[in-house]
């Protein structure tokens, strides 16, 4: 299997930051529902002396990003096959992450599917002010103007975390593949970014 391709040796515990990558960087960032690995690879080619996790559930996406990275040569860059939830809440290393991206997620557009939404999720609040280093960020884009509604309403409400202005030029942040698509049908991308106060 390619060194692009993590695979914990227990799914069951916290992992250590050592874990993931030999050479532990200081900076960790998270792109969770990685898709096609176009953003995670760009942002790893950019930023030679950052580390980048993919997170990916669907198996066929997860093949292909690991054999991007390795075709890419990328030592800085891996691939995780889990679900995001999970990972966030549970896996990952306390204090280790700089960066979490959570870029045109699943907005459960239904009603009666909301519940459904990470954003909205209690559990996944905890977890990612347990794995964000003090000043970390949590960087959110939707095309799904009533997902990004749910999203700020629930991190601008939650006492630890501060909202950040992002302009276009802030820095370098190359566009997923949905990214692309629903810019080319002419909608709009909503963007939002938080901070963990120190």
């Amino acid at each position: 299997m390619s060194e692009a391709a993590f695979v914990p040796e227990n799914y069951f515990r916290e992992l250590r930051k050592e874990e993931l990558f030999q050479d532990a960087s200081p900076a960790l960032e998270i792109d969770l529902g990685c898709g096609d690995g176009r953003f995670l690879l760009g942002m790893a080619a950019e930023y030679p002396e950052r580390q980048f996790l993919g997170v990916e559930r669907m198996l066929g996406r997860y093949d292909k990003v690991a054999k991007r990275i390795t075709q890419a040569g990328l030592t800085n860059a891996r691939v995780l096959r889990l679900e995001s939830s999970y990972t966030v809440a549970w896996l990952l290393p306390t204090a280790s992450v700089s960066r979490l991206h959570l870029l045109c997620p699943d907005p459960w557009p239904k009603k009666k599917h909301h519940r459904r939404r990470l954003v909205v999720s209690e559990e996944f609040h905890q977890g990612l002010q347990r794995i964000l280093v003090p000043g970390g960020e949590f960087l959110l884009k939707t095309d799904d103007a009533d997902y990004y509604a749910a999203a700020t309403e629930q991190f601008d409400a939650l006492p630890n975390f501060r909202r950040l202005d992002w302009p276009d030029d802030a820095f370098f942040y190359p566009q997923t593949d949905f990214e692309r698509q629903w810019l080319s049908a002419g909608r709009d991308v909503h963007r939002a970014r938080w901070q963990l106060k120190a």
